[in-house]
């Protein structure tokens, strides 16, 4: 079975696999016939929101002070929570801790370590590459303060897990040079 290079991008668009982040954005609001989809129409306009998205982080780093910039980007985690349905994926976890740091092993291969007592995770997504579906397109840009977003991602699935308000911290990332990103998760 042979596709067309034409056929292959709308697919991959069109599931997120692209890894832009823009392709569920841009299609979100009405239901879409893949056959009417011009990919070389979407390109300029996928590449100006990656563009602009670049700038806006980039000019985060620069112009505000971390906290300031932290607080900014961290809400924006929800937009991508809510699209991949993580309360609908979450929901068999609520309430059992272990059994959901199994799954983040097993599942995405993540090493987690729980130190109950002191209720502190270290969570290691063992990747040597950056899983932002909007930032991974540019290398060379410092969009790090993105990071920032991963955390209140990581706060929305352990708050919505343990039924406590969690608190996150990225400790290390792939995008501030480390060798994979890894979240401090304090639980009250």
């Amino acid at each position: 079975m042979t596709i067309n290079r034409k056929d292959f991008l709308k697919k991959v668009c069109l599931s997120g696999a692209c890894l832009c982040g823009f392709g569920s954005l841009a299609f979100s609001k009405q239901a879409v016939d893949t056959d009417e989809i011009n990919s070389q129409e979407q390109a300029p306009k996928i590449a100006l929101l990656q563009e602009w998205i670049s700038s806006l982080l980039l000019n985060a780093n620069i112009e505000l002070n971390e906290e300031s910039a932290r607080k900014l980007i961290k809400k924006t985690a929800g937009v991508h929570y809510k699209n991949l349905k993580m309360d609908t994926l979450l929901a068999e976890y609520k309430g059992d801790l272990d059994k959901f740091t199994v799954f983040l092993r097993e599942k995405w291969g993540w090493k987690v370590n729980y130190d109950m007592e002191r209720r502190i995770l270290i969570a290691d997504e063992n990747k040597n590459y950056c899983v932002c579906p909007i930032v991974n397109y540019n290398k060379d840009v410092d969009l790090s303060s993105m990071c920032y977003c991963s955390e209140g991602f990581a706060e929305k699935m352990f708050t919505s897990v343990s039924g406590v308000q969690a608190h996150a911290e990225v400790i290390a990332s792939v995008r501030r040079g480390d060798a994979s990103c890894k979240y401090k998760i304090v639980l009250p």
